[in-house]
């Protein structure tokens, strides 16, 4: 027997949310904090989000193509297109056509562009723990499952009925 649906949460009414109990916004506070401080460590690297982001996807092998990153990032396809123009232009990757399907181009990154991509993860571990100070590692391992179960709720909520 599968597991029933779960019940809407009630903890919110019109009357009661607020900036400082609103977890959207202070989930989007805490990742643009999290975002501004990994871009003003990279500055001297010349990379942005917009352009470690991207890099960084790909070097993992998450998103090999535009259409890929601008829906893992959740911005128009135009953007992501001009952003990876701008990193075309300063050599950390190149456009291949797939060789099985003409239509797909591939995006690979250069020498220079694994180079750029490996400078972000010891930036991110060194922000997300200053962000996290304080925390215990069960405090840690509880925002991760609860973020998680937050995911989860939403992606069934965007789920076809």
């Amino acid at each position: 027997m599968a597991d029933p649906a779960p019940t809407t949460a009630a903890f919110y009414t019109p009357e009661t949310i607020r900036p400082d109990n609103n977890i959207g916004l202070l989930m989007k506070r805490a990742l643009q904090s999290i975002r501004q401080t990994i871009d003003r460590e990279l500055a001297p690297h010349d990379l942005t989000q917009a352009q470690w982001l991207p890099l960084v996807r790909i070097a993992h092998g998450g998103c090999t193509t535009i259409a890929a990153l601008a829906r893992d990032q959740a911005i128009d396809p135009g953007a992501m297109t001009r952003a990876v123009d701008r990193l075309e232009a300063k050599g950390l990757l190149r456009r291949e056509r797939s060789a099985a399907d003409r239509r797909v181009v591939t995006l690979v990154l250069t020498e220079s562009g694994r180079a750029a991509a490996a400078l972000v993860p010891p930036v991110a571990v060194q922000v997300l723990n200053a962000h996290l100070a304080g925390f215990s590692p069960a405090e840690w391992q509880q925002l991760i499952g609860l973020l998680h179960r937050l995911l989860a709720n939403g992606d069934t909520l965007r789920e076809p009925a």
